[in-house]
């Protein structure tokens, strides 16, 4: 039986807290100016998906993520 104190916090990290936030404006973004007919700018909104995905997997590994040596545990 595992303990409850083995699980891995679900994401709730620095790290994934930033990246979802970053991804959600770029969905906001995007679907805003969708909605407008500003093909550029929905570009700009999938860029924001792509640069959180990447600014999440970067702080991860700068020891920001989930039991990283930077969070508190």
């Amino acid at each position: 039986m595992s303990n409850i104190s083995e699980q891995p916090g679900h994401g709730s990290s620095p790290a994934a807290w930033i990246a979802v936030t970053i991804m959600l404006i770029g969905v906001f973004v995007g679907t805003l100016f969708l909605f407008l007919d500003v093909l550029p700018l929905v570009y700009v909104g999938a860029a924001l998906i792509a640069i959180g995905l990447i600014v999440g997997w970067l702080l991860a590994r700068a020891g920001f993520g989930v039991n990283g040596s930077k969070t508190a545990h």
